[in-house]
Formats: structure tokens, C-alpha cells, sequence
């Protein structure tokens, strides 16, 4: 290859990597696999090594590079980076004081239309600015205290949702406003690779972010995973400016710069609330944090009429939602036992009112989680909750430490059964080894076997598996299928009447599948999915305990820690006298290993379901997808291939229509499973 031919395929790579970089970090919409990405990536790599005069600074290869810094460099921002004023009123009055004062201040009056506004997300990540000329990254830096920020170019470089240059015919300069943020599904994806080696994981995702970018060594922030958002510019040349804040959003994403879905038009008071509601709605189900929205007015003439009130835009707003971390005490520390014997640290903390609901206990992970954060009895903690997800502490505030405080140990004997806790080799956790023996493994074991997924026991709920548990009366799951309704009926709160459907539901529960037996049976690794595929390999159970490691692991989905968690379970002489005892009992299941059908249309294709289906279960929709080589995921994201609607469908239809993905109504899920062709 020539110099001039090798320049040519080089600005051909450059092109199209920048273009699928593009399609995956701003449209969310991926053309190729990954791959086939890492193949052209390693192309343009060797041609850019062999001719090294072509290398460009603005190459997709050149994102990780540079010397670690001694310090940042200060930067004056040209138009300085104002914070935005913050409401708290958690009601519609924030919007109402806002749009007043907006009407006010242009001098409209009643008879005057709404105004209207940009609604927009309040990311909880780090502000930054992006500074292209002629198209390219020349610089990033923090807003600092808003006149003056650090430089952060050469790790900003290192964020791929950050284009290195811009698409179509972009301004002389252009400065990016926008945050710098880490995803939910990133953030605990790192931590868990980091605990998985022993190092210390993030605290929270605002702080991973804030503190990645601020990293003195570049090559530290590219293994960080950050994404980024535009929301605004700040100094232009050469480009006449749009009427509207709506307009000039829509030409950053036509230069190519992410940014989020999740914004609105709103008119009026009415309409901001509208919107503030209508995020926080969602707002747990969203990718990635944030801790409230923000109001701007959309004429631009307009913002510059109303200019600003010292250091605050008197054009926009920001309205918060309720704070998803507050302050607190620990007032004990305890262990809770799991179902598979885990030990897990719990603090009992000094009422709190966090992510919307008053807040006791928080989990403490365990003993290496404790002893990184350092958590003790009487410390003033920063405890953390979104959502459903359990509270959790995430730090101690070191300077409201009592003297008197003192580090806190693991029991070396279970609290509930007096067995030993044991912390087997290269594991995070501490177990006890009590087994069935302990109460509390106990009762979380029969709860699972019952459960919905599980054999399905209906009628046998916590109240009802603790008072069996605790007067000895089920001591493992197969004591469940000799009891009789005379003696559940004795137990509290449980009449003739519904101790009589508890027996049949326990009659109806004896005949299941191999696949719901393995996954009631709260093998350690063994989760739904992996439960089917064990059943479709192996046919019948038997076959399955005798299996060694090596074969375990050639199954899709097993591997080493799984297939030794498997070959241990059946091991153990108490859980094979379990599974006898369950067949004495009359419990039965299919062992027929399930022929794969000749129709594989949907093999590798990934298949959603959410709502109600009317002509089938979604346990039988599920076999029957899997059955065609689909694997049923339970959440919609830009790998998911296509997402089956039923009725009462919600958030996972609103993000298949917002990534693009096939939806399929109940009658496109039986024309498929009759075997029509599907296509995109």
C-alpha cells in the first residue's frame, strides 16, 4: 500500500468509526457488533503504527493517551458557567413562583399566551465545557467557580460519548455546555470488577464521575466508565443562532453530540408541572441519576431580555426532586442470614426521611465493604436510596465520630443457629454453615421454593413459613408436602377455609418441571435462565447430580463458581436426602429433555415481554420464545431485538418506542410462534 492509498483508507476507517461511534453513544442505535467495530478499529491502529506521519490527534485511536499531569491548568471560560437557582418545593409550586416571575419580568399580562418553556433533566453528574474549532476538541475544562475552570482535555479525550470532531458544517467555535455522568448499569458493573479485585469500588455515581474526570493521569479515567450530555453552548463564531433554546438543542445533536431524550416543551405553570411529574414518574427507571429537572424559557430573545440576577439566569430554574442521600446515625450494627447461609451487615440507623420514605436500615454489604468505609456504632452516616433499591450506607462524615466508637467485627458463630461463620477463599462474603439446621437459611429457603417462579405455592406466605419454621414443624421444603389442613388451620390467622387451599395448592404444586425444580431447589448461581438451560442439557436430574465441573461448564451461562456451587449442592448428602424425601412425598417432574424445534428464527435474538397476554402465560410465552432460540430478557435496552406488548404494558414499551425496538402486539407473538416469518 502507498502512502496517498493508505491516507485515503485511514480518513475511510476514521469516517466510518466515527459514524458507528455516533449511532451507538448518540442515537443509541448500533449498525454493527461489536466485533466487527474492534476489527476495523484494529485496521485503522495498524495503518496509523505504519504510517505514523498520518496520525491525526482527532483519530478515534488517539482517546487514550498523554502524560499524567502534575496539576490541571486554570481556564477562563469566555462566557462564564452560572450556576442555575434551585427550588425545593416538591409540588407544583416551584413551577407556578417560576413562570410568575418570568411573566413579570417580560411584562406580560393575562391576556397574554403562555410562555413557553425547555424542559429539561437536572443530571447528577460534573458540569463541563467542550471548546470546538473548526470542528475539532481543542479543549475541556470544569466549570469550577464559574469565571474559571481546570483543563480536563486530555481526559475528557478519553470519554467516547465525547465526539473528537464534529459532523457536517459546524461553527468556526463552538463551546459545549453539558455533564459529564456515569450510568447506573456502568457504575455497578466497576464496582464490581473493582471488589472482584480487591480494590476500593466508588462511592456513588455523581462521585465516580466528578472524581474520574479529575484524574491527573489520563489512562486511569479511560477505564472509568463515563458518558456525557449536551445542554447548552456558551461562546459561538461564525453561526447565526436559531429563535429558540429547542432549535439549537436539535443542531448539537446534528453535530453529533449526545443528548438526552428526556426533554419536553411545556407551556405555561401547568405545563412545567406536567413535566416535572411526568419525570418523576420515571425517574427510578431511568439509566442514570438525577435529582430534579430544569425549566428554561425557549426564546433566546427573551433570555437575553431577561438576562441574569448576579450569578443566576433569571430565564431558567432548577426544581428538585426529594433528596435521594441524606444524613443520619447508626445506632447498631447486626447480621442478617440469606437464604444460601450469606451474613450480611445491616445498620439500624436513627430514622431518616431519604429518597422519599423514612429510612431504619441500611445494608453494610460486608466485612470488606465495613472495613473500607469504616462504619461504626454512633458515626453520623451518608446513607443512600433510589428507588427500590435497599438503602445503603455510602460514608461517614469522620469529624462527628464519638470518641468512644470502635471498629466493628463479624460474629464468628451464627446468631440465629450458633453454627460457625465461615468466609470460604476468594469470596466476598461469610457464610453460615449451618445449612437447613439454621432457622433463618430455613425459612428464606421455603420462601424461595414457593415462590411465583419457583414451584408456586400460593397461600404460603412469610407469615404463614414463619410459624411453620419456627414450631418445628417444616424443617426443608419436602416437610411441606406432608402437612394437613387440620394442622395448618391451627396456625394464627388461618382459618378451615384457607388452610384447605394451602393443601391443594401444595397438591398442585407436586407436578412441575425439571427447570422450576432446579430453580426452587436455591442452588447458589443458579438463577431462572440458568435453571432452563441446565434442564434443557441434561433432561433429567439425575444425570445433572452426577456431573462433573468440566462438563457443567460447556453449558452456556456456567461457568467455574457456578458449576462448582452445582457440583457441591449435589454433593452434599443432606440435599440428596432432600430430593429423595421429595419424590417419597409424590413430587414429580418432567425429565424429557425438550426437543429443539427445527424453526431457530429468533436464535440470538433478544425478546422482551411486558404486559398481560391473554392467550397464554408468560411462563408458556417465555418456553415458547426460548423454544425458537430467543432469549427473554427482563429489561429493554439497545441490544434488545424485539419487546412483546400485552395489555396494561408500561415503561419498557414507552423505552422500546424511544430506543426504536420491533414491538410486537399479542397477535405479532402468535403469528411467530405459529411459525410466520418476523422481520425488522
Amino acid at each position: 500500500m502507498t502512502a496517498s492509498s493508505a491516507a485515503d483508507r485511514i480518513a475511510e476507517l476514521r469516517a466510518e468509526i466515527d459514524r458507528h461511534n455516533y449511532r451507538y453513544y448518540v442515537l443509541d442505535d448500533p449498525e454493527v457488533p461489536d466485533a466487527e467495530y474492534d476489527r476495523l478499529f484494529r485496521d485503522l491502529q495498524a495503518l496509523e503504527h505504519q504510517y505514523p506521519e498520518l496520525l491525526d490527534a482527532a483519530s478515534p485511536t488517539q482517546r487514550v493517551g498523554g502524560k499524567a499531569l502534575d496539576r490541571f491548568a486554570p481556564v477562563r471560560h469566555r462566557v462564564p458557567m452560572l450556576s442555575i437557582r434551585t427550588e425545593t418545593d416538591i409540588g407544583p409550586g416551584g413551577a407556578r413562583a417560576f413562570d410568575a416571575q418570568v411573566r413579570r419580568e417580560l411584562g406580560l399580562g393575562e391576556a397574554d399566551p403562555p410562555v413557553e418553556y425547555a424542559g429539561e433533566l437536572k443530571f447528577d453528574g460534573l458540569a463541563i465545557s467542550l471548546r470546538y474549532e473548526g470542528g475539532r476538541l481543542v479543549q475541556a475544562a470544569t466549570r469550577g467557580d464559574g469565571e474559571t475552570g481546570e483543563d480536563v482535555t486530555q481526559n475528557a479525550r478519553t470519554i467516547r460519548a465525547i465526539p473528537l470532531r464534529l459532523r457536517g458544517a459546524a461553527p468556526e467555535v463552538l463551546e459545549v455546555r453539558g455533564e459529564v455522568y456515569m450510568s447506573r448499569a456502568d457504575f455497578e458493573r466497576y464496582n464490581a470488577r473493582q471488589r472482584a479485585a480487591g480494590s476500593p469500588p466508588l462511592t456513588n455515581p455523581r462521585n465516580g464521575a466528578a472524581g474520574s474526570i479529575r484524574q491527573l493521569d489520563p489512562s486511569v479515567t479511560a477505564t472509568r466508565p463515563l458518558s456525557f450530555f449536551a445542554y447548552g453552548v456558551g461562546e459561538i463564531k461564525g453561526w447565526d443562532a436559531p429563535a429558540t433554546h429547542a432549535e439549537m438543542v436539535r443542531a448539537l445533536v446534528d453535530w453529533g453530540l449526545p443528548v438526552s431524550r428526556e426533554r419536553a416543551l411545556a407551556r405555561g405553570a401547568e405545563g412545567l408541572s406536567a413535566f416535572h411529574q411526568a419525570i418523576a414518574a420515571k425517574r427510578d427507571s431511568l439509566p442514570f441519576d438525577i435529582d430534579g429537572v430544569v425549566y428554561k424559557v425557549n426564546r433566546l430573545d427573551w433570555q437575553r431580555q431577561l438576562g441574569f440576577r448576579t450569578r443566576e439566569p433569571r430565564w431558567a430554574v432548577a426544581h428538585k426532586y426529594p433528596a435521594q442521600e441524606e444524613l443520619t446515625v447508626v445506632e447498631a450494627i447486626e447480621v442478617q442470614v440469606g437464604r444460601t447461609g450469606a451474613i450480611t451487615p445491616v445498620a439500624r440507623l436513627k430514622p431518616v426521611f431519604v429518597g422519599g420514605v423514612t429510612v431504619t436500615n441500611a445494608t453494610l454489604h460486608n466485612a470488606d465493604e465495613i472495613a473500607r468505609k469504616d462504619v461504626r456504632v454512633g458515626d453520623t452516616v451518608q446513607v443512600r436510596r433510589a428507588g427500590d433499591v435497599i438503602p445503603e450506607v455510602v460514608g461517614v462524615v469522620l469529624e462527628r465520630r464519638p470518641p468512644d466508637a470502635r471498629p466493628f467485627a463479624m460474629p464468628k458463630t451464627c446468631p440465629v443457629c450458633g453454627s460457625p461463620i465461615a468466609r470460604p477463599e476468594g469470596e466476598a462474603v461469610a457464610r453460615c454453615a449451618g445449612g437447613w439446621q439454621c432457622r433463618a437459611q430455613r425459612k428464606e429457603a421455603i420462601r424461595h421454593f414457593a415462590s411465583r417462579r419457583a414451584l408456586d405455592i400460593e397461600g404460603l406466605g412469610d407469615k404463614v413459613i414463619e410459624q411453620l419454621v419456627e414450631r418445628e414443624r417444616v424443617r426443608d421444603p419436602a416437610d411441606l408436602f406432608s402437612l394437613d389442613a387440620a394442622a395448618v388451620a391451627e396456625l394464627e390467622r388461618m382459618g378451615a377455609k384457607s388452610a384447605s387451599k394451602l393443601i391443594d395448592a401444595l397438591e398442585r404444586a407436586k407436578s412441575t418441571s425439571l427447570a422450576r425444580l432446579l430453580y426452587a431447589l436455591g442452588i447458589r448461581g443458579v438463577g431462572e435462565s440458568t435453571a432452563s438451560t441446565l434442564a434443557e442439557h441434561f433432561g433429567a436430574l439425575d444425570a445433572l447430580m452426577v456431573a462433573e465441573p468440566s462438563r457443567l461448564q460447556q453449558i452456556p451461562d456456567v461457568g467455574p463458581v457456578a458449576a462448582a456451587a452445582i457440583q457441591a449442592f449435589f454433593s452434599e448428602p443432606l440435599n440428596q436426602k432432600l430430593i429423595a424425601r421429595l419424590r417419597a412425598a409424590g413430587v414429580v417432574w418432567s425429565e424429557a429433555a425438550q426437543p429443539r424445534t427445527a424453526d431457530r428464527s429468533l436464535a440470538g435474538k433478544t425478546v422482551v415481554l411486558t404486559g398481560g397476554l391473554e392467550s397464554l402465560s408468560r411462563d408458556e410465552a417465555t418456553a415458547r420464545l426460548r423454544a425458537l432460540g430467543a432469549k427473554v430478557a427482563g429489561s429493554v435496552s439497545k441490544k434488545t431485538d424485539y419487546v412483546v406488548a400485552g395489555r396494561d404494558a408500561g415503561s419498557k414499551l414507552d423505552k422500546a418506542r424511544e430506543l426504536g425496538v420491533t414491538v410486537l402486539d399479542e397477535a405479532g407473538l402468535l403469528s411467530v410462534l405459529a411459525g410466520q416469518a418476523l422481520s425488522r
